[in-house]
């Protein structure tokens, strides 16, 4: 198989990627020199080492981002707007570049880590053009004597805590509306894929983006880092994704200094087809929904519920589709599905599909890891799934498809909403009356109808229940990072 990046290149990139702690706007090794390793989950070889960053590093890159906040907070909304606007186009510059990190530190193929650039990239685009937008309101006492002002004012210095699944896209998705409200921020990529954080930290700086408005903090000891972080009175806002088990112990000592906070945790995505959907769009959608990023992500689709005068011609198309997937290292040439990100992902992907085949199911594909080397697992969809197995029960990172079928719309309605979680669902159907029913009655943030892909800059990212609160993109992403103060004065 042809390779369509070869190693030369891969090599001269990550000369070229920072590896130290980005702290008021100089890079720095961590303190006492620590490093860890960054590994490719394709081959299971160390990609470099970067700096693996302690307490004390932690608390310096908060006390660069509060010694900025004052400065950047009063610098005019149409000068953020054009920062935000040249690194847009930077990232855009280096899309290969930022494509190529995230599929050596991540694993996702080359095409789809391009596809992230730019939905990423959206978000520096997008919030350029609200910065400037950030208003209030002038009106009169109802009952006369005095007029009511009220203005948006940037809530102060913010952490960003990441995942590794969209090592860009989560980033942007918070930097960019924390930058337009007029925040400082203080970011903490996942250990995984950190790469892709420092490089772009070093984009923000070649845009101009002032010393100590964007820090950034490496560490293989994130809960001991952070930890202070929060509970320090300085900092004002906290907004993390990842799982809800600890985004739960987070919300919890944000209370201690009310932080204002945004989650984006887990997800349990169902996929509800109907009996009057058109089968084959349903499929293109299911593997949107399902695949993108191998199925590590909290917007994958989960749970198939298909109704059953469609169900055997759903679930056959589907495991067609799956089965003549390509799985390879995300470099090379044709390769649809890269690896898992490590072992113990890998690993419990493969647990959760023998669990429910000794409880009854039945795989269609796949249901096995593939290869010597790396993290990889084979497409797969599995039909006959058990009420309580872990594949419909809990959210599971990975490239499985467990189909489950209903009869009637309120059952499948049910069926979906028979979880914890509430970040995004999906449904097929071609009937408007049916779609705005379902619509309505699903316990979801978001809806994708006769969609299987949702994610827009230009619209609010965030669920209900377990998956969270708070929105991220659209008008409403920027309001998480504003505060409002209301000012009355008489006449």
């Amino acid at each position: 198989m042809s390779t369509t990046i070869d190693s030369t290149r891969e090599s001269e990139l990550l000369s070229t990627v920072p590896t130290g702690l980005f702290i008021g706007g100089r890079w720095r090794a961590a303190t006492g020199g620590a490093t860890v390793a960054v590994e490719d989950p394709a081959t299971g070889r160390t990609l470099v080492e970067i700096a693996d960053g302690t307490v004390e590093d932690g608390t310096a890159a908060l006390d660069a981002a509060v010694a900025t906040a004052p400065a950047w907070a009063k610098t005019p909304t149409r000068v953020r707007a054009e920062i935000l606007r040249k690194a847009f186009d930077l990232v855009a510059a280096r899309a290969d570049d930022f494509a190529l990190l995230m599929t050596l530190e991540m694993g996702k193929p080359l095409a789809e880590a391009k596809g992230e650039v730019a939905y990423g990239n959206e978000f520096f685009r997008w919030f350029s053009e609200e910065a400037p937008r950030i208003s209030g309101r002038y009106s009169q006492n109802p009952v006369g004597g005095s007029r009511l002002l009220t203005m948006k004012q940037p809530v102060g210095p913010v952490l960003a805590i990441l995942p590794w699944n969209f090592p860009l896209a989560m980033g942007t998705r918070k930097i960019a509306p924390a930058l337009a409200a007029g925040c400082t921020i203080v970011v903490k990529p996942a250990t995984q894929t950190p790469l892709t954080t420092l490089y772009l930290a070093q984009t923000l700086a070649d845009a101009g983006v002032p010393d100590g408005v964007v820090n950034v903090i490496t560490t293989s000891t994130t809960s001991k880092v952070v930890a202070p972080l929060i509970a320090d009175p300085r900092l004002r806002k906290l907004t993390f994704t990842g799982s809800t088990p600890v985004g739960k112990k987070l919300v919890e000592q944000s209370a201690q200094q009310l932080l204002r906070i945004s989650m984006e945790l887990g997800g349990n995505a169902p996929f509800v087809v109907f009996d009057d959907a058109d089968v084959d769009k349903a499929v293109e959608g299911a593997m949107l929904a399902k695949m993108r990023n191998q199925g590590e992500a909290c917007t994958a689709a989960n749970r198939f519920y298909v109704q059953r005068p469609v169900a055997e011609e759903f679930s056959r198309k589907l495991a067609e589709r799956m089965g003549s997937l390509v799985v390879g290292r995300g470099t090379e040439d044709g390769a649809q599905v890269g690896p898992l990100i490590d072992a113990r992902a890998r690993d419990d992907v493969a647990q959760r599909v023998t669990e429910a085949v000794e409880a009854g199911a039945r795989v269609v594909v796949g249901g096995q890891a593939v290869g010597e080397a790396g993290y990889f697992y084979a497409p797969t969809v599995v039909t006959d799934v058990p009420v309580g197995a872990r594949l419909l029960t809990e959210e599971t990172f990975g490239p499985v498809a467990p189909v489950v079928v209903f009869d009637t719309e309120e059952e499948g309605v049910a069926l979906a909403n028979d979880t914890e979680y509430g970040l995004i669902a999906y449904a097929f159907t071609q009937g408007m009356d049916r779609a705005m029913r379902v619509a309505e009655a699903l316990e979801t943030g978001m809806v994708g109808l006769n969609s299987g892909l949702v994610s827009n800059a230009a619209a609010p990212f965030g669920g209900v229940k377990a998956s969270g609160f708070g929105r991220e993109g659209g008008l409403e992403g920027i309001e998480e990072y504003l505060e409002t103060k209301y000012v009355n004065f008489p006449l």
